[in-house]
């Protein structure tokens, strides 16, 4: 018992370690603008971390990285040192790339570290290949994402300030477009929509998949309304108003934030729950407090701060504005909700410097540092075979004393 609670220790260390590494994601671009001062940014961060904890409740992400090595192929008390191995190395290269200010994945080094002590424990056949290509394979399809999608965003800001019909036929086909995917995508069947609540508005509201889907779409109506009367607007009073949306988008990247991350680190200790004891535990039944203690630590190290990546990651890939914050804040969060729907581990540093990377082509390909960009990109792909590595050298020297 002394061991598992031991090793929910260190996931939760790794939770806040993983707030403050990557504060700078939410962050980075609402302090480059100016419109928070950094402490005023995260607690705005911290707070909206933290309110995931009532929106995200299927918890997919989770049990997608719980199954990232397969318990049955090891022995219990294997699996509990190959979890505890693999947050040891994931706290590690975390707190060197921190060090030296390279926004890398919290994501990634986690599920690096788990299997690297997989491996090392039972072979490769002991890891769930599916889950690490999946994975892998968002090392780059997440900032290519986010890439596009604020890219997008910002030509559609762009073309908003011209003065004829065209912005507003592009507003309104959003908005359509908005209504056509929330009818699609909602959950309607009283059946299904087991709440408290008497209204069966209220129950098909909060209903935790169509809240996440209601809540994005909020954003994006906030945005299409705005830019009916962009083109009103000088170019202060512009970036006044983008100023006030970047409050927004913000918050809406940082929901998505602790929604993701966080659930990384609460499949990680119901693994260890599970190998502990399963006939208590099982991943389908999460007990409340493993999600609540996992939101409230990211939160804490997301108010910490993360000071050596905010200058990286708004200031050295690209100057930003107000404008381009909107844009990449709310591409980085649609991007986050819909690979935590689809219930795939992502990286939101790679999420949100791919948006960044994305606003600054929009400029010319010469205002986004690329020099910078192929140095985190060679830290992003050396991020799961190192802590791989690290984890199974770990494994191994713990094992000889136990």
């Amino acid at each position: 018992m002394t061991f598992v609670i031991i090793v929910i220790a260190l996931a939760l260390i790794f939770d806040y370690i993983n707030g403050f590494h990557d504060a700078a994601n939410s962050i980075a671009t609402i302090v480059s603008t100016k419109v928070l001062t950094p402490f005023q940014a995260v607690l705005w961060a911290a707070v909206f971390n933290f309110a995931a904890f009532f929106i995200f409740k299927d918890h997919g992400v989770a049990d997608t990285v719980a199954k990232t090595v397969n318990p049955d192929s090891l022995q219990r008390s294997s699996m509990l040192l190959v979890v505890f191995a693999g947050l040891i190395a994931a706290i590690a290269w975390n707190l060197l790339t921190w060090w030296f200010g390279i926004p890398s994945s919290s994501s990634h080094t986690l599920i690096g570290g788990f299997a690297g002590a997989g491996i090392a424990s039972g072979g490769f056949s002991a890891i769930n290949s599916s889950v690490i290509l999946k994975t892998a394979s968002f090392i780059i399809l997440a900032p290519l994402i986010g890439m596009i999608m604020a890219f997008i965003m910002s030509l559609w800001f762009l073309v908003s300030f011209r003065k004829d019909m065209l912005p507003k036929i592009v507003s309104i086909v959003m908005l359509l477009l908005v209504g056509w995917f929330l009818s699609a995508n909602l959950e309607f069947d009283p059946v299904k929509l087991k709440s408290h609540y008497e209204s069966y508005f209220l129950k098909v509201f909060f209903y935790s998949k169509n809240f996440k889907w209601i809540l994005l779409a909020f954003i994006l109506v906030v945005m299409a309304v705005f830019t009916f009367w962009l083109n009103t607007l000088n170019a202060y009073r512009s970036n006044v108003w983008f100023k006030r949306l970047q409050l927004v988008s913000s918050a809406a990247f940082s929901i998505g934030h602790g929604g993701n991350d966080a659930q990384k680190v609460m499949g990680i200790i119901m693994a260890a729950l599970v190998a502990y004891d399963p006939l208590m535990y099982s991943l389908g039944t999460m007990p409340i407090w493993v999600p609540l203690s996992c939101y409230t630590a990211i939160a804490l190290g997301t108010m910490s701060g993360g000071w050596k990546i905010v200058k990286t990651m708004g200031t050295r890939i690209t100057k930003v504005t107000p404008f381009e914050g909107v844009a990449a804040e709310t591409a980085g969060a649609i991007t986050l909700f819909v690979t935590e729907a689809m219930r795939i581990p992502v990286s939101t540093t790679h999420t949100i410097t791919g948006a960044i990377i994305g606003v600054g082509a929009t400029k010319r390909l010469s205002a986004v540092r690329w020099g910078v960009t192929i140095n985190l990109l060679w830290a992003w792909i050396l991020t799961i075979p190192i802590s791989a590595l690290l984890a199974a050298g770990i494994f191994h020297l713990v094992r000889l004393f136990l």
